[in-house]
């Protein structure tokens, strides 16, 4: 497995990292866990293109995690690519359906590409045929225990404290060619979290808030620092770990010698890859 991080940064507008989003190259698929703003031109930057994504998971429907959703479906529908997997909490079926569908967001954009003559010429020059589709994502909208084999690799679904009752949250977790991979999404301390986490070869965890940090009781609760999540990994056995969902004071102000643990641990940057 291959991972890419194509966004480490938080909702908050900041050159250095674009908002949630992850890159798992496993056997002949690439998947991608959530979709926030800036992730797609970091695609882009990492030598993929939009067809390329084959699966896209979302953790939870928090804007820093979709932004660019609609982007990266009409993108690889405009190149032709076969239509997007996506998978995530509800109501993801219907927030597809009001960007893509007949009364959506992108209704007149896509009613002119696929009905104006010389757009159909384009289109057809450009190897489609007639008449054009409007893109067609398949959406599975998917619960707390979700788990699938997808042949190559499979993927286990756990929920984790963060939003609810408003969003339901989810951390993943992949296993392919004896690795597993975890995601944590945004999670708080969860029992479920640590024991998806435990023997995991990577563990990626968001990070909203450093150590010395000032902080309420309801922020501590849901938001664990550097060293609440190391200690955690550390217990389960984790083999590594990437903190992510770093926001913009956090870079000026850390320091890494005042997190003390036995596990391999690292901040993850933008478009760095790793082999898991």
């Amino acid at each position: 497995m291959k991972l890419t991080i194509l966004g480490s940064g938080s909702p908050e507008a900041y050159a250095r990292r674009a908002s949630s989003g992850y890159m798992l190259e496993v056997g002949g698929d690439t998947i991608l866990f959530d979709c926030g703003g800036g992730v797609f031109d970091n695609l882009l930057r990492a030598g993929k293109r939009p067809g390329d994504i084959t699966h896209l998971y979302f953790t939870h429907l928090h804007s820093d995690h979709m932004m660019d959703y609609a982007r990266l479906v009409h993108a690889a529908w405009d190149e032709g690519a076969a239509p997007l997997q996506v998978f995530g909490p509800a109501p993801l079926a219907g927030i597809t359906d009001r960007l893509f569908g007949r009364d959506g967001v992108f209704a007149h954009d896509l009613a002119a590409r696929t009905e104006v003559p010389q757009s159909k010429e384009v289109w057809v020059r450009r190897g489609g045929t007639l008449p054009r589709a409007w893109p067609q994502p398949v959406v599975s909208e998917i619960g707390p225990d979700h788990r699938h084999d997808h042949g190559g690799w499979q993927i286990s679904t756990c929920e984790v404290p963060h939003a609810q009752p408003w969003l339901d949250c989810f951390a993943f977790a992949v296993a392919a060619e004896r690795r597993r991979f975890v995601y944590s999404g945004d999670a708080g301390p969860s029992a479920k979290l640590t024991a998806m986490a435990c023997g995991a070869d990577l563990l990626l965890h968001w990070c909203y808030r450093l150590d010395s940090d000032p902080a309420s009781a309801e922020m501590m609760a849901l938001s664990p620092s550097p060293q609440e999540i190391v200690d955690m990994a550390a217990a389960s056995g984790v083999k590594r770990v990437l903190l992510t969902h770093f926001r913009r004071h956090m870079d000026a102000t850390f320091d890494p010698a005042r997190v003390h643990s036995t596990v391999d641990w690292s901040v993850a940057e933008d478009l760095d890859t790793y082999v898991i």
